[in-house]
């Protein structure tokens, strides 16, 4: 376990979850048992998954409470909360050795931290709300946008140089991502399209039009794959070609998509509260997961496929099952007590 110091929050025991909530399936029908990730006051916008390392994986959470926190991917409980942020945190990331967490917020500010001692270590200032925050592939750089329409790119070996920056969008940007190397930028605004940009010329490389504005964007950690939530549409991106290979229409408007690791099923989550499971080849509804109490505005699939996770307007986390319901984490002394849904 990681332990926090300098926070004033406190470890949750590793063997004992929160509290759980109901998931029924569209192609079973029998009841699965999400668990239940408290402790955020507010809406939860965005997580963030670290890569399989030999202690494990992490997630990490953005919350309008300010309050971003860390937790054990796999079971879900709580390591720490990163204090100091003085608004909304809209998004949060970590490195590749899970030794640095960055948050983006609306202070106008983007923070690193000490993964290990939740301590800040550095301060980047923006204009405006920051929304989006992401370190490079090798861990020396950060992206960030946000509300002012600017795409940021921050050495963090040199911390007090200007960052380097890119213009183009026509209103502020919802987030930003770095493609499979640190020379591709893509983002989203509240405009429609999809942007690629070239991150050593600073300019634009194409643009890939969109019915509505995208809502949710999300590479996969080979890298292969964009996936994109816009209007009522998900859609899977060659991350090569920037050419669209699946296009989805679904019956909800959506704010996030999440693709497998293995790429057989991706999970979505909107305004109706549910989060859905779907079939990559197909697009065949394979589940419906019930038990948010409000619009679910992010989803992502943990690195082992596994499980996936999702955060509500309601507050909360919840860890859901990827498949049948089998003994895993937390899982283990409930995957015995399924009982038929009603």
């Amino acid at each position: 376990m990681i332990i926090i110091s300098n926070l004033q929050l406190y470890i949750f025991a590793m063997s004992t979850p929160t509290s759980s909530s109901s998931l029924s399936s569209a192609s079973s029908n029998s009841r699965k048992i999400p668990l239940i990730c408290s402790g955020h006051s507010r809406p939860v916008p965005d997580l963030s998954y670290s890569s399989v390392k030999t202690e494990g994986f992490f997630l990490v959470s953005a919350c309008l409470d300010g309050k971003p926190m860390l937790r054990n991917g796999e079971t879900g409980d709580w390591i720490g909360t990163f204090l100091g942020h003085k608004g909304a945190v809209w998004s949060a990331n970590l490195n590749s050795s899970v030794s640095k967490a960055a948050t983006a917020s609306a202070d106008y500010t983007v923070k690193i931290w000490d993964a290990v001692t939740g301590e800040e270590t550095q301060n980047f200032n923006h204009g405006r709300i920051v929304k989006s925050v992401q370190f490079s592939r090798d861990d020396q750089r950060i992206l960030t946008a946000g509300q002012d329409k600017i795409l940021r790119i921050f050495d963090l070996n040199k911390p007090e140089v200007e960052p380097l920056k890119i213009e183009g969008h026509g209103q502020g940007i919802k987030v930003a991502l770095w493609c499979k190397d640190n020379n591709t930028i893509i983002s989203a605004a509240q405009e429609t399209g999809l942007r690629i940009w070239d991150a050593r010329t600073l300019s634009l490389v194409k643009t890939q039009p969109t019915k509505a504005p995208i809502t949710g964007l999300e590479i996969s950690l080979d890298g292969k794959h964009l996936t994109t939530t816009a209007g009522k549409e998900v859609t899977f991106w060659d991350a090569n070609t920037f050419e669209p290979i699946k296009t989805y229409p679904l019956s909800i408007e959506l704010n996030s998509a999440s693709l497998s690791p293995d790429t057989n099923f991706f999970a979505v989550g909107g305004t109706d509260f549910w989060v859905r499971v779907y079939d990559f080849q197909t697009g065949k509804e394979l589940e419906v997961h019930k038990g948010h109490h409000g619009p679910v505005h992010c989803v992502r699939y943990a690195p082992d496929g596994a499980t996936f996770a999702s955060g509500s307007e309601d507050g909360t986390i919840r860890l859901w099952q990827s498949g049948e319901m089998k003994p895993y984490g937390l899982w283990q002394e409930t995957s015995n007590h399924e009982s038929k849904a009603t």
